[in-house]
C-alpha cells in the first residue's frame, strides 16, 4: 500500500519505528522491575493522565507537546497488547486487525458503494452500522466513566446519528431558556436541594446541545474559560504582591482593578 503521508518518514522507516518500539517493549517487560509489575488495572489510571495531558498539549496548540504525548500514549496501547498476549487473549496485531476491520466496515463510501453528501451523513451511517454490528443501544458506545460535560456530548451526538434531534437551532436555544427559567422557579421556591440539582443538570445538558449546534464543544470552551480564569487571577496574585497589597486585604473592588489590566494584557 502506498503512503500518502505529504510529510515525513518513509512508509517503511515508519513501520521499522513501530517494529522498534515493539522490541523495546518486549525487553523492559522482561528486564525492568517496574515494568515487569505492571497490569492491566495499575496502568489504566496512568493512560487517563497522559491522556489529559494529549488533550492540555492539544489546546495550548503546542505541537512538539503533542508528538510527545501521542509518544506515550503509543506506548501505553503497545504496554496492554504485551499483556493481552501474556494473557494468551490477543496480541497487537489482533487490535490492528480488529480496528482496521472495523474501519473498512464502517467507511462504505470508501470501501464500497455507499454514497455521501457530508461529514454528518458519515456519522448516521456509523451508527446504523453499529446497530447492524449487534449493539443494543446507540448509547451503548458511551463510556460510564467519561467526565460529566464530555458524556453530555457524546450522548447527543449519539442520538443525532439516529435522528434524534432537534430540526432548527431556535428551538434549541428556546430549550436552553425553557430550563433556565424552571431553574429559577425551583431556586425562588427552595423547596428541595435535589430537584434545584436536577433542573440545573437539564439547564447544562441544554447548554451543551446548544454548543453541539454552533459547532463549539463543551468540553473545549469550558476548559479555555479555566485556563483564561487561572492566567488572569494569578496576574492579580503577582501584580498586588509587586505592589506590597496582600490578597486577603484587599477588597474586590481592588482586584478588579488587576483582573482588567489582566484582560488588557491579554
Amino acid at each position: 500500500m502506498k503512503d500518502h503521508s505529504p510529510f515525513g518518514a518513509s512508509r517503511e522507516e515508519k513501520i521499522k519505528a513501530f517494529g522498534r518500539l515493539l522490541d523495546i517493549m518486549d525487553d523492559l517487560r522482561t528486564g525492568c522491575p517496574w515494568d515487569k509489575k505492571q497490569t492491566l488495572e495499575s496502568l489504566r489510571h496512568l493512560t487517563l493522565e497522559e491522556t489529559y495531558e494529549l488533550s492540555d498539549a492539544i489546546l495550548d496548540e503546542d505541537l512538539e507537546g503533542i508528538r510527545e504525548e501521542l509518544g506515550d500514549l503509543l506506548m501505553h496501547m503497545v504496554f496492554y497488547a504485551k499483556i493481552g498476549s501474556e494473557k494468551k487473549a490477543f496480541d497487537i496485531k489482533d487490535v490492528l486487525d480488529q480496528i482496521s476491520d472495523k474501519l473498512v466496515y464502517r467507511h462504505p463510501h470508501i470501501y464500497g458503494e455507499v454514497k455521501v453528501n457530508n461529514a454528518d451523513e458519515v456519522a448516521e451511517n456509523w451508527e446504523k452500522l453499529k446497530l447492524k454490528e449487534g449493539k443494543k443501544s446507540v448509547l451503548s458506545g458511551v463510556p460510564g466513566s467519561l467526565p460529566p460535560l464530555l458524556k453530555a456530548y457524546r450522548i447527543q451526538e449519539k442520538v443525532k446519528g439516529v435522528g434524534f434531534e432537534w430540526e432548527h437551532m431556535d428551538q434549541v436555544w428556546d430549550k436552553v431558556m425553557e430550563e433556565m427559567n424552571e431553574l429559577k422557579e425551583e431556586v425562588e421556591l427552595n423547596e428541595s436541594r435535589r430537584k434545584i440539582e436536577e433542573e440545573f443538570g437539564d439547564l447544562m445538558f441544554a447548554l451543551v446541545n446548544y454548543a453541539r449546534y454552533i459547532g463549539i464543544n463543551p468540553d473545549d470552551a469550558l476548559e479555555r474559560t479555566n485556563n483564561k480564569f487561572i492566567r488572569r487571577f494569578q496576574f492579580i496574585e503577582t501584580e498586588s504582591v509587586k505592589d506590597g497589597k496582600k490578597l486577603v486585604d484587599m477588597s474586590l473592588e481592588e482586584m478588579d482593578v488587576y483582573w482588567n489590566k489582566a484582560k488588557e494584557k491579554e
